[in-house]
């Protein structure tokens, strides 16, 4: 599908709303790609896509943004690394393997990456039933979890995980369903857990607490500390209590930071004048999810490991967050 036909059809997706009186000679197009409906990627880069379609201009033409769902995290990058996308959400940990061509991207650099500011932190949430004999991470061993399509970086940590446990793949029933279709088995009794990372509260956990009682796994613990040497960044955190329906307690666990990215084929203009939308516009954002709270100039730089495009650092430097 050519882009400017596919990131059209992304809108009535994502359901983004955005003036289409102008004849598209006068719109330049520009194309987030976020997640699955289940995580909280979706519902920001919808807002974040009204946002710059309401406030931004390019050489006199109005940006015509859209969100479109996607496969989150690898995918993400890929899609960057052919340009078939403007711009994307992709965790820090995920953003620097693949601009450094490691783990999954080993011999495949995409050195066309380039960041455009950090988001909020995801809490890797670990969930399943309050009747599930599942109170730790080993816990797990020939019971069946869903990990996300193979490649992804979900797919990826459960895998370090395991290793992390002393286990590895063939020792629980490997799930690779989506965050909301998990959710589903896990309701009807065909999934034991399922590995999430998102921002929380994430939708397709909510939907679970709400129609059954959950439990969030801790992760916690020596184990956790050696996959933090291997992936430093994750970072230990506490999931709030009361962040679902019967979670009364805080639970520890790990996150990592969302970044907002881009290529090097978007012009320094496109990416200044993106950047700043975020950033003044956070309030906003806020009101369409708690995550978007967290989103702050001040945290803009937090795990970017990969460079700055041009049109983002001219920003920071405006604001004096870098010389």
């Amino acid at each position: 599908m050519a882009l400017r036909t596919r990131i059209a059809a992304a809108a009535l997706v994502a359901g983004v709303a955005f003036a289409t009186s102008a004849p598209a000679q006068d719109r330049v197009f520009f194309g987030i790609a976020t997640g699955g409906t289940g995580g909280t990627y979706y519902p920001l880069g919808g807002m974040l896509a009204q946002l710059i379609s309401n406030k931004v201009t390019i050489g006199g033409k109005k940006l015509s943004a859209t969100a479109e769902t996607a496969g989150a995290s690898v995918a993400n990058a890929q899609l960057l690394g052919r340009k078939d996308i403007e711009s994307a959400f992709v965790a820090a940990d995920i953003l620097d393997a693949a601009y450094n061509g490691k783990g999954q991207f080993e011999g495949k650099a995409v050195k066309n990456l380039r960041a455009l500011g950090a988001l909020y932190p995801e809490q890797v949430q670990l969930v399943t039933l309050a009747s599930a004999n599942v109170q730790g991470f080993k816990d797990l061993k020939g019971k069946s979890v869903s990990s996300g399509s193979p490649g992804s970086g979900q797919w990826q940590l459960l895998g370090d995980l395991l290793e992390a446990h002393g286990m590895t793949r063939k020792d629980i029933g490997e799930d690779l369903s989506s965050f909301t279709q998990s959710v589903d088995k896990i309701k009807d009794g065909n999934l034991t857990a399922s590995l999430i990372t998102a921002g929380a509260p994430t939708s397709s956990i909510s939907d679970l607490a709400n129609a059954r009682d959950i439990r969030v796994v801790p992760l916690a613990g020596p184990e956790i500390e050696t996959l933090r040497k291997k992936q430093p960044y994750y970072a230990n955190v506490l999931l709030p209590a009361n962040t679902y329906k019967g979670q009364t307690a805080p639970v520890n666990t790990l996150a990592v930071m969302a970044v907002w990215a881009t290529h090097d084929g978007v012009s320094e203009q496109m990416a200044y004048e993106v950047t700043k939308a975020l950033y003044e516009n956070t309030e906003t954002l806020g009101q369409v999810h708690p995550k978007g709270k967290e989103i702050a100039l001040k945290t803009a730089l937090q795990s970017v490991s990969i460079p700055l495009h041009p049109g983002a650092a001219k920003y920071y430097r405006e604001k004096g967050l870098i010389k």
